[in-house]
């Protein structure tokens, strides 16, 4: 069962390799769809200071009926933070927030800003400083793992030449249709490990004749497809669902994708994200 699997971080930490976002789940609804989450078997939850629902997060691991070591816990700083003070505060806010005493992991949100996001400028001083922060967090036990999320080649460079620590993990959008190969082949040869947040391009592809006709073929969901192939590429996904079902659904992974179909799938191009397409992820500039 694909909620009892682990991938293996370059420290030697294990990361459960289907995860929960929490991603627009209000902080007040939090903390029960996340104890709804590990009650169905979920051991990874993925939060961020900017999703304002590290309180209910927190809440929900810390009332769950599993014990907190058996849980992973990732959430993001904020990628306006810039400045080693600045990171450095954020992040014993958040675990103030959360009522933790260590995140399993916390990542860089953004090499920009959302405001300046793709803009050219890849703001490598400030995210070294902001790297130098989650080094000393990770090195003194607050944090068990250090990572990015929507990091381009050259931001990790910036971070593999200038840094003490490797980045573990680089959180990008993929998902069929939308799949950065050559930056998850060049994350995984410096052996950070890719995950793959909207796998299921908030239901966007729900749209897609191709998508849904292969699904159809094997008798699963769009979302159940659509996770399965971030897992055949050797990624760890983390789809968001509001109802038990769904996440059931998500995790519900029994079967295999063949290698004609994962081509098939590789090759499909999804340009239209619709409705979600004002957000920054979805701006049209995402790599």
């Amino acid at each position: 069962m694909i909620l009892n699997e682990t991938a293996q971080l370059s420290n030697g930490v294990k990361i459960p390799k289907l995860g929960f976002g929490t991603w627009m789940i209000e902080d007040d609804q939090a903390a029960a769809k996340v104890r709804e989450a590990i009650k169905l078997g979920y051991r990874h939850i993925d939060t961020a200071q900017g999703y304002g629902n590290e309180r209910g997060v927190g809440e929900g691991v810390r009332t769950s009926d599993v014990s907190r070591d058996k849980l992973f816990v990732n959430t993001k700083l904020e990628a306006d933070l810039k400045t080693y003070a600045g990171a450095k505060q954020a992040i014993d806010d958040s675990l103030t927030r959360a009522g933790l005493d260590y995140f399993d992991m916390m990542i860089i949100h953004s090499p920009e800003p959302w405001a300046d996001f793709r803009s050219g400028n890849h703001y490598f001083e400030g995210n070294q400083e902001a790297w130098r922060a989650l080094e000393e967090a990770y090195q003194a036990g607050k944090l068990r793992a250090i990572g990015v999320s929507n990091f381009e080649k050259v931001d990790l460079d910036n971070l593999l030449e200038n840094g003490q620590v490797a980045p573990m993990v680089d959180q990008v959008l993929a998902h069929i249709g939308n799949t950065p190969f050559d930056l998850i082949d060049y994350a995984q040869s410096k052996g950070i490990l890719v995950e793959a947040y909207s796998p299921v391009a908030h239901g966007a592809m729900m749209k897609s004749i191709e998508i849904t006709r292969m699904a159809k073929k094997y008798q699963v969901s769009v979302p159940q497809l659509a996770i399965k192939y971030a897992l055949q590429l050797g990624l760890v996904p983390l789809p968001k669902a509001s109802s038990v079902a769904h996440m059931q659904n998500n995790a519900d992974l029994a079967f295999e994708i063949s290698a004609v179909d994962m081509t098939t799938l590789e090759a499909v191009k999804m340009a239209d994200y619709g409705n979600d397409s004002a957000f920054p992820v979805y701006s049209g500039h995402q790599d």
